[in-house]
């Protein structure tokens, strides 16, 4: 593959004829662009509506350099809620397990509640039968996902905090559980005092 810098060549100088190497900093940029190019387009247009060249117009890239980067939409998908997730949804690590459950809980709220929220929403409830690429990508962005925020529980287990019989899975669910719960069959907005009370439930109900 070629080096991203000349991979993402812009539309105006693959027009004027001027693409030449640039330095570093260029490519960072356009990787940058393609990422926030692919959650607007998700967002406003949704799956189906994610092709190169929407993704290239908006991030002001050849829709074809898209193409020979990633390779396949999914797999800028992927990157892009990643890298999205990775800037706006903090895993505390603050030495107490509610106090990280709450923070984790208020970081995923606002996530859902921001420009791209509906968009990625979809995206994680969409029926993925009719597309394998689309679902492996979707149970890839889960699951490093899931992996990461499963620390707050392992570090708890080791400070005693909670037995050990409550495992990644069922602190997960558990915490996870009521924020879709609100999101999807209620639509009740996810408050401080909505989080804090259902965290405080968990804390008595793991306790060791």
């Amino acid at each position: 593959m070629a080096e991203f810098d000349d991979e993402l060549e812009s539309a105006d100088e693959m027009e004027n004829g001027a693409v030449q190497r640039r330095p570093g900093g260029r490519s960072a940029r356009n990787r940058e662009a393609v990422m926030r190019a692919t959650m607007e387009t998700l967002a406003e247009l949704g799956f189906e509506g994610l092709t190169f060249t929407e993704i290239g117009r908006r991030a002001g890239v050849h829709g074809t350099s898209v193409q020979r980067r990633w390779g396949s939409r999914e797999r800028v998908l992927l990157e892009a809620l990643v890298s999205y997730a990775n800037e706006v949804i903090t895993i505390p690590d603050t030495g107490s397990l509610r106090t990280d459950m709450v923070g984790f809980s208020r970081s995923l709220s606002d996530y859902f509640y921001s420009p791209f929220g509906t968009g990625i929403l979809k995206v994680l409830i969409a029926d993925t039968g009719h597309d394998k690429g689309f679902a492996a990508s979707r149970a890839e962005f889960v699951r490093m996902r899931m992996e990461a925020i499963a620390a707050i529980f392992q570090r708890a287990r080791d400070r005693g905090e909670i037995r050990q019989d409550v495992s990644d899975e069922t602190g997960l669910s558990m915490m996870l559980g009521p924020i879709y719960f609100r999101l999807l069959i209620t639509r009740q907005y996810i408050d401080d005092e909505a989080i804090e009370r259902t965290i405080d439930t968990l804390m008595r109900a793991w306790a060791a």
